[in-house]
């Protein structure tokens, strides 16, 4: 069975940092392009990161850039999107994707809210 299984969300101070972590079960995560991307309450889902297959090319949303690093163990299929400096905008369900000229899987979403 495919899977992607989001987890590290909580809550945590305005300043503080967390390490989200996609695994992906039932399918080779190598072969594919990994995407975060969050929505807040009543706004659209928004891009946040990527990261290439190989791990060799990243790219971030200029709204997160400085702050948010992506990055990937393709021998234990898992994603990591490190957060730094979170800030109370940063309150959302974060998602990761797997995409692939053929396939594209979606995970539940872990819940990421700041808050003094």
């Amino acid at each position: 069975q495919v899977q992607l299984v989001e987890s590290g969300g909580g809550l945590v101070q305005p300043g503080g940092s967390l390490r989200l972590s996609c695994a992906a079960s039932g399918f080779t995560l190598r072969q594919y392009t990994m995407k975060w991307s969050r929505q807040a309450p009543g706004k659209e889902r928004e891009f946040v990161a990527r990261i290439a297959p190989n791990g060799g090319l990243t790219n971030s949303a200029d709204s997160v850039k400085g702050r948010f690093t992506t990055s990937r163990d393709n021998a234990k299929n898992t994603v990591y999107l490190q957060i730094n400096n979170l800030k109370a905008e940063d309150t959302a369900l974060y998602y990761c994707n797997a995409e692939s000229g053929y396939n594209n899987y979606w995970g539940q979403g872990t819940q990421v809210t700041v808050s003094s």
